[in-house]
């Protein structure tokens, strides 16, 4: 029990973004099949075919809806269980949440375009489930499933780097709070 728990102490930031990062995935992928759902893909994947502009308009805006959903659950959780981020007033609070969106917007146009262009060159399968006698399914599965593997890598990569990056010196968080001890 004590070398797992201190493999976890180890390798707890990667833990836990894996943890959260398959929620984040999860909370995306219940909203967008939520919102197929609502704008009846199926129904008009069926009727007038996923060739037609109104089919990939409201796939792209289903995507883009549950993107923003899940970016903001991602926000959340990492600042506070995967980075622990400490930021003190709202000035600092607003700047690590912009840094954050603008690292996933630049994702987001990965995992807006990929499922699209994916879907263009074949992988367009469905997933379809059978509930009793009322079969559901949720339009372009398997390309949505590869993207999402590419995106959490991505945004790994831009927390750890670019928006959560931890402070190298014990002197700049008393700095923050203005208690220096220099003269």
């Amino acid at each position: 029990m004590t070398k797992i728990k201190e493999l976890f102490n180890k390798y707890r930031e990667v833990i836990m973004y894996l943890i959260f990062g398959v929620a984040t995935t999860l909370v995306n992928f219940i909203a967008t099949f939520g919102l197929q759902r609502l704008f009846k893909l199926s129904r008009i994947a069926a009727e007038i075919g996923k060739d037609s502009g109104k089919y990939k308009i409201l796939y792209l805006l289903a995507n883009i809806i549950a993107w923003f959903i899940a970016v903001l659950f991602a926000f959340i959780t990492n600042k506070k269980y995967v980075f622990e981020s400490r930021t003190v007033g709202a000035k600092a609070y607003f700047t690590e949440m912009g840094k954050f969106f603008g690292a996933r917007v630049a994702t987001g146009v990965v995992e807006n375009a990929l499922p699209s262009l994916l879907m263009a060159i074949g992988l367009n399968q469905s997933l379809s489930v059978k509930i009793a006698s009322k079969t559901i399914s949720y339009e372009g599965f398997w390309a949505k499933a590869i993207t999402a593997v590419f995106v959490i890598i991505l945004n790994y990569v831009f927390s750890k780097l670019f928006v959560f990056r931890k402070k190298e010196t014990a002197e700049e968080p008393e700095n923050v709070t203005g208690d220096s001890n220099e003269l």
